[in-house]
């Protein structure tokens, strides 16, 4: 397992990332075999084209809001909500404004 900050410490992840003009940013809070957690910033505008990943992803959005499709379906979510993306099935996410999400893969 690569330990990407210290285990037992104690992490305020909105804080951990900034926002680009613009951008997105991403920083990765841990990796293993058996999946990922990321964050990440979205400038208001910004997004991730359509595509798929082999595993279910869970979005927990920490700031802000955006649209998520799923299938071709939109999906409002806000601070404070989480959503869980499918395996295999296409998804699409849209800054509706500047947002802070974390996301988790978890390899099946």
């Amino acid at each position: 397992m690569n330990e990407i900050f210290k285990k037992g410490s104690v992490l305020n992840l909105s804080t951990l990332i900034d926002y680009s003009e613009g951008g997105v940013i991403s920083k990765q809070i841990l990796k293993s075999k058996a999946g990922n957690i990321t964050l990440f910033s979205f400038d208001k505008g910004q997004g991730l084209s359509e595509h798929t990943a082999p595993f279910d992803a869970m979005v927990q959005v920490l700031d802000g809001e955006v649209e998520i499709k799923i299938g071709g379906v939109p999906v409002l979510v806000k601070q404070g909500e989480c959503i869980i993306m499918p395996a295999n099935i296409s998804h699409a996410l849209h800054a509706v404004e500047k947002f802070k999400m974390l996301l988790t893969m978890i390899r099946g």
